[in-house]
């Protein structure tokens, strides 16, 4: 049974799966977003390993965004500019990693959840996987992970969730305007066939893969301090009072 949050990674077959957990429907505080940052890193120096699922677990939320618990506890704009520079880390690694990321997606998806997701290379996910950005109901504004999200889903759709910040769209949706590659009826099947996927592109030459991986990104080398200042935004606007009510009007639902 799960308790607490995590962190782990197994290896099989050249493929590192990562997986993360928090009993709050596997929202991100900052020590597991810096965790998970680490960890991605530190697989870019290991050389058996040709290949990264991420995923969540549990058979519900895949990730609910930044932890609502550590927001309400911000009190200044450096330590709310650190928190939100913890998903510009993790997306900025998954990025520049050496390593293709595939992402495991099954369940509901929020906020930096879905930037998560973006900045996966490929992903698999199941009918339950609709998505939403909620950060505008709540005071605040997806920037740090618009620049991953938009660069799957182009700016239109981009706009559209942005803007219908209370609105989920489907599993289907996210397929159609491809942060989603291919969608499951059953966490079953989506295992299935991310396995036999996994493993017949981990045995691909690594330095085309990796090459690959480059030519995947191209002109994202900004992002760095892009993403940093974009942390910047989000950590003054989580200090207002329109975002402090409506966290604590959420906390009481």
């Amino acid at each position: 049974m799960l308790y607490s949050e995590k962190i782990n990674t197994t290896v099989k077959n050249k493929i590192a799966t990562i997986s993360f957990y928090h009993p709050a429907s596997n929202s991100f505080p900052s020590s597991q977003l810096a965790e998970l940052t680490k960890t991605i890193n530190d697989l870019n120096t290991t050389t058996d390993i040709n290949l990264i699922i991420l995923k969540s677990e549990g058979e519900k939320a895949f990730c609910a965004g930044a932890s609502f618990d550590e927001l309400l506890q911000i009190s200044d704009i450096e330590t709310g500019t650190s928190f939100f520079s913890g998903f510009a880390n993790v997306i900025n690694a998954m990025r520049k990693s050496n390593k293709l990321i595939i992402g495991r997606i099954q369940g509901k998806t929020v906020g930096g959840g879905v930037g998560l997701a973006a900045a996966c290379d490929y992903c698999f996910a199941t009918e339950n996987a609709s998505i939403k950005l909620s950060e505008l109901a709540i005071g605040i504004g997806p920037f740090v992970i618009e620049p991953a999200v938009t660069r799957k889903i182009g700016f239109p759709a981009m706009s559209e969730m942005t803007l219908e910040a209370e609105t989920w769209k489907s599993a289907q949706w996210a397929k159609e305007h491809k942060l989603y590659t291919q969608v499951f009826e059953s966490i079953v099947e989506m295992d299935e066939a991310l396995q036999i996927f996994a493993e017949r592109l981990s045995s691909y030459n690594p330095e085309a893969l990796y090459e690959m991986k480059k030519v995947l990104w191209k002109d994202t080398d900004h992002w760095d301090v892009l993403l940093k200042e974009r942390a910047a935004i989000s950590g003054k606007l989580v200090l207002s009072d329109f975002t402090i009510n409506a966290l604590n009007a959420f906390k009481t639902k």
